[in-house]
């Protein structure tokens, strides 16, 4: 139960902070209700879990293929953050469509696009490798605790992207005309950020001075 708890805690620790997947999780709620959030949420508890399988299975193996890839990734993560960027940058006056419920479609390209990007994300990875050691699940050995923790690292992730989508959901009628239009371009500039700042980080990786 500790083992779980200590797991669960970093995938909270993961996902809580506000980086370019969780403005891309508000947007997504306000412009298509809070299934459409959660499915972006699954994406990235499902790419955490991922993270923590290849962790959980060798940590001295998995810490050294993020020295070898981190780069690469950083690259196709920073192209990815800005054709995200460019695509959520409001165009017009488009209507919020909170209220209606996207197709099953949708919601399964919502997961798999929130999935790579996260898998992709740079600081998702060094966060990562950081806490992971830091709360003493490097030292796990049997297949039972692997599968502890990684269920622990779903489940804390999980936990944060719905209780997020749901606040976004429930205030969404209670914010100002205009908020959504606003989320989207703050949004859009924080993802191109992150995307610039991925670049540039990656082509250093590359190609160090």
């Amino acid at each position: 139960m500790m083992l779980f708890l200590k797991s669960l805690m970093m995938g909270l620790a993961i996902a809580a902070p506000l980086g370019p997947i969780g403005a891309l999780c508000i947007q997504r709620t306000l412009n298509r209700g809070f299934a459409a959030g959660v499915a972006g949420g699954l994406g990235t508890a499902l790419a955490d879990a991922a993270y923590a399988s290849a962790a959980a299975a060798g940590f001295a193996t998995f810490a050294a293929v993020l020295q070898v890839v981190s780069a690469p990734l950083g690259l196709v993560g920073g192209l990815f953050l800005l054709w995200l960027a460019w695509k959520g940058w409001p165009r017009g006056a488009s209507p919020v469509r909170a209220a209606s419920a996207p197709d099953s479609r949708g919601l399964w390209a919502t997961t798999a696009t929130t999935f790579a990007l996260t898998l992709t994300n740079p600081a998702t990875i060094l966060s990562f490798a950081a806490i992971f050691a830091g709360l003493g699940l490097a030292k796990t050995a049997s297949f039972g605790a692997a599968a502890t923790v990684v269920g622990g690292v779903f489940a804390g992730s999980m936990l944060w992207w719905m209780a997020l989508s749901g606040t976004v959901a429930l205030l969404h009628h209670r914010l100002p005309e205009g908020f959504a239009a606003w989320t989207a371009r703050i949004s859009s500039l924080m993802m191109a950020g992150f995307g610039i700042w991925a670049l540039w980080s990656g082509a250093a990786g590359l190609f160090p001075a």
